[in-house]
């Protein structure tokens, strides 16, 4: 696996040892099984972002400090200059640039995904909150709730994000959008 989902797992055994937490303490509060959860502090395994958000959120730490280990420190605003944004590459095919990493205490986690085109199928999560995306690039299949959805360059959708749902790009083409988890 790389080294950056490898350093993200470092981090989060870091946070669960400093929280004098066992495994299945974290696991049963992110409501995912204690084998799940420590494939992912394992560093063998891709980490989803929706369980990196539920973990900041349900322990009151910014998700800058599991991505890149340094905390965000602004408080009035914060600018992500084009392509600069926090990078983490889950996998080949999913690639996020966090946008508002350095705004501490930020209400929402604004992302820039680029998915690009694969046969696999499709995979679905969820987390808390509510989620926002916006096509900036491409065309990209939404699967919510049981539901398939095609969106365009320029068409959003909103929706709760604790519905299982997922994406990948069609045409051949990378997708790329910004999502807001709220």
């Amino acid at each position: 696996m790389n080294y950056q989902i490898q350093q993200i797992a470092a981090r989060l055994m870091g946070l669960r040892e400093a929280l004098e937490l066992s495994m299945e303490d974290i696991a049963k509060k992110c409501a995912i099984s204690t084998g799940e959860y420590e494939s992912y502090e394992s560093g063998k395994v891709d980490i989803p972002m929706s369980f990196l958000f539920q973990m900041a959120q349900s322990y009151g730490i910014d998700i800058t400090d599991l991505l890149s280990g340094e905390s965000a420190r602004t408080v009035a605003f914060y600018v992500t200059r084009k392509g600069t944004g926090l990078s983490m590459e889950r996998t080949k095919a999913y690639k996020y640039q966090a946008l508002a990493s350095g705004f501490k205490g930020a209400k929402a986690e604004p992302f820039e995904v680029t998915v690009e085109p694969n046969s696999d199928p499709v995979h679905l999560n969820t987390h808390a909150g509510q989620e926002f995306n916006m096509v900036l690039e491409g065309t990209m299949e939404l699967h919510i709730a049981g539901n398939k959805i095609i969106l365009e360059k320029g068409d959003s959708i909103y929706f709760d994000a604790s519905k299982p749902h997922g994406m990948r790009a069609l045409k051949e083409q990378k997708v790329v959008f910004l999502a807001i988890i709220v």
